[in-house]
């Protein structure tokens, strides 16, 4: 599903940064060489020194790891000479042709700007394959966006994450490396200033095939669906998503977002936290960009020059320093996420009887509005029928005939007159009882589209992403819905 915008608007934007964007390009091109001198040379490692660095490979140095059919880790390292380090440690049978894998390693880490992470170095010893970036301190976007501790991520820092990417998405291209693998917002990083970078490590595809793209479906580009290969235009499609990230604070489904853009109902995208503290016009205008890059047709989207000279009028307070916005003293360490509740806990270890229990016990007490609607005087057979279905579901639902638990809530949803996302919630996990694990994954993200404050609705994709094999993403849900909840308990 996409929205048709109009050239003549992408065309006015051309035109209007025509003088800018030329200067711009030349200052971007030149800061890049700048910062490209101030680094390190491209250093091959020995296994050894980066062993030693990290501990051994120790599991608590350990920053991020996607998969266990086939793990990538990332591990956090300290070098002799006290450079912190960020080490990626891909799995043995990635890149089997060590010319290869230096090749593209060596590649990459020509490219070096001060919106990146940067990589600087490699190791090939054996069936090792090692990355060597530099390490950034002060954690992800998705830390700062969905975790957030203290304060919401201010309007005016989202607008600069905004322009940072693309002008790292820019400079990118620029150098010939035009594609990126699994854009998202754990792959924007803080440095020591709390600046934005791009991590490099997306500019390297995690396996000689490249076939390895993981994310979760819902935010998968569409030609990536069809073809299993990624374009440039993709990684904007990505780009997209992150915008709708900075604006709502939640990942949302891009689908269900267009579809509220289409009907001019996007307000209902803008993160509650912002409320005063942006104009309508810029807020109209990033979800105006936002749909450009959504676009299904991959040739109807801007590229990173156009997102770049759409971003810079947008930007505020320019002159505050980024540590100061994020509201980040020097020095002052990041806590990490609160641990996992109850029902967290059963996603995780799959323990489908648990959460079966769980949400027996929980009822109907956490839907917004539908306790209402089902004490209301019935006033037709068709909304008393309604009700029986459900009723009929949820005995079903208790006896564990989750056969017959899909059936009502089927003929429950389809009639449309109320929604209820328990009900989701609960065919949800009749579904993965039943061993239909992309069924179940579709409800659990139905019920967070219903009830985007709804911890549980995370907990439960968790559980039906680790039936599907993608234990990354269901990691990273886990700790979605971990933090809202703590979020939601505080209110």
């Amino acid at each position: 599903m996409g929205i048709r915008c109009s050239k003549l608007s992408l065309c006015w934007w051309s035109h209007s940064h025509h003088k800018f964007h030329s200067s711009h390009t030349q200052d971007l091109e030149d800061r890049g060489k700048d910062e490209g001198e101030s680094l390190p040379t491209f250093t091959e490692f020995k296994l050894d020194e980066l062993r030693a660095a990290a501990s051994g490979f120790s599991p608590d140095n350990i920053v991020s790891e996607h998969g266990e059919k086939a793990p990538n880790v990332v591990y956090k390292g300290k070098l002799n000479d006290g450079r912190w380090i960020a080490i990626k440690r891909f799995h043995r049978s990635a890149w089997p042709d060590t010319r290869q894998f230096l090749e593209e390693a060596k590649a990459v880490g020509m490219v070096r700007s001060d919106k990146l992470a940067n990589l600087i170095g490699c190791c090939c010893d054996g069936e090792e394959r090692l990355l060597v970036a530099e390490f950034m301190p002060n954690e992800t976007l998705s830390k700062h966006l969905f975790h957030w501790e203290n304060q919401p991520l201010k309007w005016a820092m989202r607008l600069r994450v905004a322009l940072y990417l693309a002008q790292a998405l820019e400079y990118c291209s620029s150098k010939g490396r035009s594609l990126y693998h699994d854009l998202n917002a754990y792959r924007i990083l803080f440095d020591v200033e709390c600046n934005p970078r791009l991590s490099c490590f997306g500019l390297m595809k995690n396996s000689r095939d490249g076939k390895s793209y993981s994310t979760n479906l819902a935010f998968t580009p569409p030609e990536y669906m069809r073809t299993g290969r990624i374009s440039p235009e993709s990684v904007i499609y990505s780009f997209g998503t992150l915008l709708l990230d900075l604006l709502s604070g939640k990942h949302i489904p891009p689908s269900h977002a267009l579809d509220l853009i289409k009907v001019k109902n996007f307000r209902m995208l803008i993160d509650s936290n912002l409320e005063g503290h942006f104009s309508d016009n810029d807020g109209t205008e990033l979800v105006r960009l936002a749909s450009r890059c959504l676009q299904y047709e991959a040739r109807e989207r801007p590229n990173a020059k156009t997102l770049v000279a759409a971003l810079v009028p947008l930007q505020k307070e320019t002159e505050v320093a980024s540590h100061v916005l994020m509201g980040i003293p020097d020095g002052t360490a990041i806590q990490d996420s609160p641990s996992l509740t109850p029902l967290g806990d059963a996603c995780s270890r799959q323990d489908l009887i648990a959460i079966h229990e769980m949400l027996e016990d929980i009822g109907y007490k956490d839907d917004e509005g539908i306790a209402n609607e089902l004490s209301f005087q019935v006033w037709t057979s068709q909304i008393q029928e309604t009700l029986n279905c459900k009723k009929h579901g949820d005995t079903a639902f208790r006896a564990k005939d989750f056969a017959t638990a899909i059936k009502c809530y089927t003929q429950y949803i389809d009639d449309g007159t109320m929604v209820s996302p328990t009900v989701f919630a609960r065919r949800c996990l009749s579904y993965l009882m039943s061993n239909m694990h992309q069924e179940a994954l579709a409800d659990a993200m139905q019920a967070q589209v219903v009830s985007p404050e709804w911890p549980t609705a995370l907990y439960l994709q968790a559980a039906a992403l680790f039936r599907l094999g993608m234990d990354g993403d269901a990691k990273e849900t886990l700790k979605d819905g971990t933090s809202l909840e703590a979020k939601w308990k505080k209110h």
